[in-house]
């Protein structure tokens, strides 16, 4: 061989052998982006269709340029819709007044997908279960507003309403609106956080006793009520599937399931608050069934936490996702916060912990505008360090493939 053409032939065997030219292992790389209270979208005061277009244009480009694959969009706050629905009025954090459309007219949440589509980023529809009034006597409450519709399915706790999670009807009505969305839209997932029934407030219980007494069938009150989310679980994943077989179904818990003093299965931590306990929510159980195709637990307390230290939980959920995927959500808005989270290795350790814990499959971070400031240069991290080679989200292997979209030259 020709001594140029060798020495050709040995640069393109160390380039095409060379670990920093492989490709990238697919994980998912994801942002929930915050409407409720406009945390994150649109700015408070902006009902101004093309201001709002330009403005999440912005975000989708700097999460992008971040390494990102998928956003997380709440598109349902408050029982409301960030969409035509036929359900719920237009959000008051879009227009400024639940029920009136957006003028000049637009479909956010089409383009919402339009534009994450053409950036090769999934998008999965956040939604929040059961909050029906953000604030008494604050927010804007439509006429049609189904508490408006039916007082009847709706209990008050706090300063908030919330659908009560025993009415069967309100259950129908919860799933209607999800199968609404799924058979109109080209969503990659279906999105629930945290919500399920309210935390807790001290010295208030929760008062859906009228329920209990008319529907509880001789069990405890915990379990009648555990058995009222694991009911609308299930029926929500079954109506998912109906529509689009492909879409996923995914649930953002509080990060402890149960403290292992209430159950052996439970992790080493001293949470003063369980999802099985307190918000009834039984995320185990759910993954075991396969009801639910992903869990992205809310891991947001530090290494150096007290009670629940972050690898103490992140080793737990690694042994309890039953199959199915596991995003881990990080704190990005508590960045200086407290000493420990003034460290500028805090979240980069997290997320090398998570690449190196088995039976993990990406991170998504609380939230969007978090990033904007680049706090301890985590941003900076992302782009150029973590994030910088692009990759894909890991395929689900029990469902068909999502649709294909062709990431457009911006």
């Amino acid at each position: 061989m020709p001594m140029k053409s060798f020495l050709l032939f040995a640069c393109a065997f160390v380039i095409s052998s060379s670990p920093s030219f492989s490709q990238a292992k697919k994980e998912f790389r994801g942002v929930w982006i915050a409407t409720v209270d406009n945390i994150d979208f649109p700015t408070r005061g902006n009902f101004n269709p093309d201001s709002q277009r330009a403005e999440y244009i912005r975000i989708l480009d700097m999460h992008k340029r971040n390494g990102m694959n998928a956003v997380v969009v709440q598109v349902r706050p408050a029982t409301d819709a960030f969409y035509p629905s036929p359900y719920e009025p237009w959000s008051e954090w879009l227009t400024g007044k639940q029920g009136r459309p957006p003028f000049p007219y637009y479909d956010p949440l089409q383009f919402m997908i339009d534009e994450a589509h053409r950036r090769g980023m999934e998008f999965h529809a956040w939604c929040n279960p059961y909050r029906a009034e953000f604030n008494i006597g604050k927010s804007s409450i439509s006429p049609t507003h189904i508490t408006r519709m039916h007082p009847e399915w709706f209990l008050t706790y706090g300063d908030k309403r919330y659908f009560d999670p025993g009415n069967k009807e309100a259950q129908k009505f919860v799933v209607n609106v999800i199968r609404d969305i799924v058979s109109r839209y080209d969503i990659d997932a279906i999105h629930f956080d945290d919500y399920f029934y309210p935390y807790r407030i001290a010295g208030k219980e929760f008062p859906d006793y009228l329920s209990f007494e008319k529907h509880g069938n001789g069990l405890s009150r915990d379990d009648w009520r555990r058995s009222n989310v694991d009911s609308v679980i299930l029926a929500l994943s079954r109506a998912i599937k109906e529509e689009k077989e492909y879409c996923r179904f995914g649930i953002s818990p509080f990060c402890v399931w149960r403290n292992d003093n209430k159950d052996p299965e439970g992790s080493a931590t001293k949470a003063g608050m369980t999802n099985y306990d307190d918000l009834y929510a039984d995320i185990v159980l759910w993954l075991k069934k396969g009801w639910i195709d992903y869990v992205a637990p809310q891991l947001y307390l530090e290494y150096e936490h007290p009670t629940v230290p972050f690898d103490v939980i992140l080793d737990w959920w690694s042994k309890h996702t039953y199959g199915k995927h596991c995003y881990i959500g990080l704190a990005m808005y508590r960045a200086n916060s407290n000493a420990n989270w003034r460290n500028k290795k805090q979240l980069p350790k997290m997320i090398e912990a998570v690449r190196n814990t088995p039976n993990m499959h990406g991170t998504v971070f609380f939230s969007s505008k978090s990033f904007v400031g680049n706090p301890n240069g985590w941003s900076d991290s992302l782009r150029l360090n973590y994030f910088k080679d692009p990759v894909g989200v890991p395929s689900m292997e029990w469902l068909p493939a999502l649709p294909e979209y062709v990431e457009a030259d911006n």
